[in-house]
């Protein structure tokens, strides 16, 4: 049985789980993350290349019928994979997913809390878009600027909803996520730059002026981009806006 509420569409088309296999070019010594197994089509596959497999699985059902088949190399985990500390697995350096598409955000940027080498993994093709939308664009938005700070992003496949069961109301798409070992630019305080891009994009309609002012509680004349909104800045001019704000505040 489907569980709706945990956002479980079951990749049934093997040629697309092949696909991603093939983009994550997975050798007989990666040790590759995959979160939320279902059914199995892409396990087994990655289980076939990889040297060991880490699946994480909420559903307690799919858990026992995965049981039933899955290779030796496979350690099944049974438990919310957003409340799973990634420190505490076996050191994973690939991650392969056909992600449950309600927690698509969150699970992305834990993912950039931990050290990996490669990423290949299906969102919906709305969330995929955002992920790689520039500045000036209707996709553009905080997870944007996150994904671009902190990795190479690229979209390199289509997935039509006729690839899943039961169908999404959209298609999807596969992403290929390599963190960067530095960042394009550097800010002072990491933690106010995504505070801030969280603020602005929450207050997308107001000038930054004005976002400032309410919510850091800072007026200033020479305020970068004050009367610019959040869209039209690059994450760099982000960026500056946050070292400008870390010396006021």
């Amino acid at each position: 049985m489907v569980r709706r509420k945990t956002g479980q569409n079951f990749l049934v088309d093997k040629n697309i789980a092949e696909l991603e296999v093939k983009h994550a070019d997975i050798q007989k010594d990666d040790v590759v993350l995959e979160i939320g197994p279902g059914t199995g089509v892409l396990t087994s596959l990655i289980a076939d290349k990889a040297g060991k497999v880490i699946a994480i699985e909420i559903d307690g059902k799919l858990v026992d019928g995965l049981k039933s088949f899955l290779p030796e190399n496979v350690l099944l985990i049974h438990d919310d994979a957003l409340k799973v500390d990634f420190s505490t697995l076996p050191r994973f350096n690939k991650i392969v997913s056909n992600l449950p598409f309600q927690i698509s955000s969150p699970i992305t940027f834990k993912f950039f809390e931990y050290d990996f080498d490669l990423a290949v993994l299906i969102y919906q093709k709305e969330f995929a878009d955002r992920m790689v939308a520039k500045s000036g664009s209707k996709d553009y938005s905080r997870l944007s600027v996150g994904v671009y700070y902190n990795s190479f992003c690229d979209v390199v496949a289509r997935v039509p909803k006729t690839c899943f069961y039961p169908q999404p109301k959209v298609d999807s798409s596969i992403i290929k996520l390599k963190p960067r070992k530095t960042p394009l630019f550097s800010v002072k305080d990491e933690k106010l730059f995504f505070d801030l891009t969280r603020d602005l994009f929450n207050h997308r309609r107001k000038k930054i002026g004005n976002t400032i002012r309410k919510v850091y509680g800072l007026r200033s004349d020479d305020l970068p981009y004050s009367d610019r909104r959040v869209e039209e800045l690059s994450p760099e001019q982000i960026g500056e806006l946050c070292d400008f704000l870390s010396d006021k505040i």
